[in-house]
């Protein structure tokens, strides 16, 4: 029989919320708090979101495989670790699930429940770093995970993501769904709308570029690896596909 779908697409749609209302109501906070240095309001919404993830993933890493990203989803379809179908359900939660964590960080901080982003992010450089950043957040899970290491996944994944809002133009976004989410928050953390579609391309461009890679430093799976950033909990014996993520 099937498994079921249910609490794997609620899974993935409370932790998108949580992850974008992570991240936006931290820089929401960190805007407040220090008004007048970005620097601390980046290293204050980097460190928020590192550490937040990392739990988010321990979360709802048994129940969905902790994706929170359509192009995680995306990857491990590929590799085989996730149904095509399944790939179809998790991207609809994931961005409903970004787009209601904006509007709650929003209310969290007392502001209007959706404001249109009007932060202008679309430039080469930006691109560019979307591009490195995502190809690197691919590397980082589906390394661990082809090589039977995913339980290091929730805390390697969340230092990743911490230390590319530094060293990316971009801060990092390297998620079509949170991308999606920023633009309902003028805040720190926002997006204008006509910048979204640039970075949501630049990400699945990034999917071209790791999947070769990743078949080239791991051609096969570890005969020990699972195919999520922690094992789920309702694998069918027919469906754990390649070990892929």
């Amino acid at each position: 029989m099937p498994r079921p779908v249910s609490r794997p697409l609620v899974a993935e749609f409370l932790g998108s919320l949580l992850l974008a209302a992570l991240v936006i109501g931290s820089g929401i906070a960190a805007q407040r708090l220090s008004p007048d240095d970005v620097g601390l309001q980046l290293l204050e919404n980097a460190a928020a979101t590192g550490v937040g993830l990392y739990a988010l993933i321990l979360i709802f890493g048994p129940v969905s495989g902790a994706h929170f990203n359509p192009v995680v989803s995306l990857v491990d379809a590929i590799f085989g670790g996730l149904t095509w179908r399944r790939f179809a359900l998790y991207v609809p939660a994931q961005v409903a699930g970004c787009v209601a964590g904006a509007v709650l960080a929003n209310v969290l901080f007392d502001s209007a429940p959706v404001s249109i982003s009007t932060t202008d992010r679309a430039t080469w450089p930006h691109g560019a770093s979307e591009v490195v950043a995502t190809v690197g957040l691919l590397l980082v899970i589906f390394s661990l995970t082809r090589s039977g290491r995913a339980e290091h996944a929730p805390a390697a994944v969340g230092a990743y993501i911490g230390a590319a809002y530094w060293f990316t133009s971009s801060t990092s976004f390297a998620n079509p769904a949170i991308t999606v989410g920023r633009v309902f928050s003028d805040s720190f953390a926002g997006i204008a709308p006509a910048s979204a579609p640039a970075y949501i391309a630049a990400q699945l461009v990034a999917v071209a570029v790791a999947v070769p890679l990743l078949h080239v430093l791991y051609p096969k799976p570890s005969t020990h690896a699972e195919d999520a950033v922690l094992p789920r909990t309702d694998h069918h014996p027919t469906q754990t596909g390649g070990g892929a993520r």
